[in-house]
């Protein structure tokens, strides 16, 4: 019996980076592109017809890769979603990961490089750029700090829920705190709820007035 082939999907709005990718993995014959899509809608319709053994997701593309990602990820428990980007920012890395993605890559990793990055990713390991994995050891090392001084009903609050309350402290709209943590403004309502609902309280106000305290 031969070795398994390994099923992908790629959505990316660059035609090129599309034809690059494909070579890089078809070219290993452990890898199979059973679809490439333009835009995020797409990417999840793809997905959830094909549940390929991985999605390669471009962050920025039309529709938001990160709202695809946290689709696909909930979704699809067998498919293993890694984004792979031009950016280098905090923020993007993240949203991604928090979305349920398992690895990020960046557009510049040698194409040599990428069969042997998904793999691993299957394999259960962490597909990260070397220049990125310090920024997320900072990132955990902060908010155990951080969780580990909330007193009373704050500590009850996830990580993300403390975020959305620390943008509430700061005179942040909903939307606004949407477009900074790449989720949607039902997804930010929802997380004010659950704070009203742990810090029992009935509006914003309140909840900051408990976070200054």
């Amino acid at each position: 019996m031969g070795p398994v082939t390994v099923r992908v999907l790629i959505a990316d709005d660059h035609p090129p980076t599309r034809a690059g990718v494909r070579f890089a993995l078809e070219e290993t014959h452990r890898f199979e592109v059973v679809a490439e899509v333009p835009n995020a809608s797409a990417a999840v319709i793809a997905a959830r017809e094909l549940r390929p053994d991985v999605a390669l997701l471009d962050i920025h593309m039309p529709g938001d890769g990160i709202e695809a990602a946290r689709s696909i990820a909930s979704s699809l428990s067998d498919t293993a979603v890694v984004m792979l980007t031009v950016s280098r920012d905090d923020a993007d890395l993240f949203a991604a990961l928090r979305a349920g993605a398992r690895g990020y890559l960046l557009k510049d990793i040698d194409p040599n490089r990428l069969p042997m990055a998904l793999e691993g990713v299957l394999a259960g390991e962490a597909a990260l750029p070397r220049a990125l994995v310090a920024r997320v050891v900072d990132e955990f090392r902060t908010r155990a700090s951080s969780s580990g001084h909330r007193k009373g009903p704050l500590a009850k609050l996830t990580d993300r829920e403390w975020e959305v309350l620390k943008g509430m402290q700061q005179g942040k709209s909903t939307a606004e705190m949407a477009t900074e943590m790449f989720v949607s403004a039902v997804t930010v309502r929802t997380h004010v709820s659950a704070i009203l609902r742990k810090l029992r309280v009935t509006t914003r106000e309140d909840a900051v007035r408990i976070a200054n305290e």
